[in-house]
C-alpha cells in the first residue's frame, strides 16, 4: 500500500497546520487507498541550512520520513506571498529523498494560500517532485472561523478527494521507477 505524508509547513506560534492536517487526514483515510501519515516539520528542529552551530541531530530522521513515503500533501500556510521559511528550509535539507515522488497541494491564507502553493510547486519542480494540478484552496475568512478555528465548507471535502483522485495514481506510477 502506498504510503503518503502530510507535511505541515508551518512551525510558527498559533500556526493552522496542524487542524488542517489533521482534516485532509480524516477525509483521505476514508478512501482507504493509501496510507496517510501527519509529518509535521515541527517535530524535527531543523536549524537554518548553512548556518554553523544549529543542531542538526533531527536531520536524519527527517530524512527518513520523507525516504519512507511514495507521496505528499503539503498543508501550505502563506506568509507574505510565499511558503513558510521553515517549509523552504526543510525542502532544502534533502534532495534524493523527495525524488520520483508526487505531491498535492492544499494551502490556506486570505486569498486561499494560492501565492505560497505556486511557490512551492517550482521548488517542487525541482526536486523531481511532480505536483498535481487540483489544488484545495482555503480562505482564512470563509474556511475558518475568526481566522483561528478551522471550519470548511463542504465543498472542501469534494476538492480534497479530486486532489487525491490524481496524487494516488501519480504516486503509484511514480513508485515504479525508483
Amino acid at each position: 500500500m502506498l504510503k503518503i505524508g502530510v507535511i505541515l509547513g508551518s512551525t510558527r506560534e498559533g500556526r493552522l497546520s496542524p487542524q488542517v492536517g489533521e482534516w485532509v487526514k480524516e477525509v483521505a483515510e476514508k478512501r482507504r487507498d493509501a496510507e496517510y501519515e501527519i509529518i509535521d516539520i515541527a517535530d524535527f528542529k531543523l536549524p537554518l541550512l548553512g548556518e554553523p552551530g544549529g543542531d542538526a541531530s533531527g536531520v536524519a530522521a527527517w530524512a527518513q520520513s520523507v525516504a519512507a513515503c511514495d507521496g505528499f500533501v503539503f498543508i501550505v500556510a502563506e506568509y507574505n506571498h510565499s511558503i513558510t521559511g521553515a517549509l523552504k528550509n526543510a525542502l532544502d535539507y534533502l534532495r534524493a529523498e523527495w525524488n520520483n515522488k508526487a505531491a498535492g497541494i492544499v494551502s490556506y491564507g486570505s486569498v486561499g494560500g494560492a501565492r505560497a502553493a505556486e511557490h512551492l510547486r517550482g521548488i517542487l519542480g525541482e526536486l523531481l517532485v511532480a505536483d498535481v494540478r487540483v489544488h484545495p484552496a482555503l480562505s482564512l475568512f470563509t474556511d475558518f472561523e475568526n481566522a483561528k478555528t478551522f471550519k470548511p465548507k463542504d465543498m472542501q471535502v469534494d476538492s480534497v478527494n479530486q486532489m487525491l483522485d490524481q496524487l494516488i495514481p501519480w504516486a503509484t506510477a511514480l513508485k515504479t521507477i525508483r
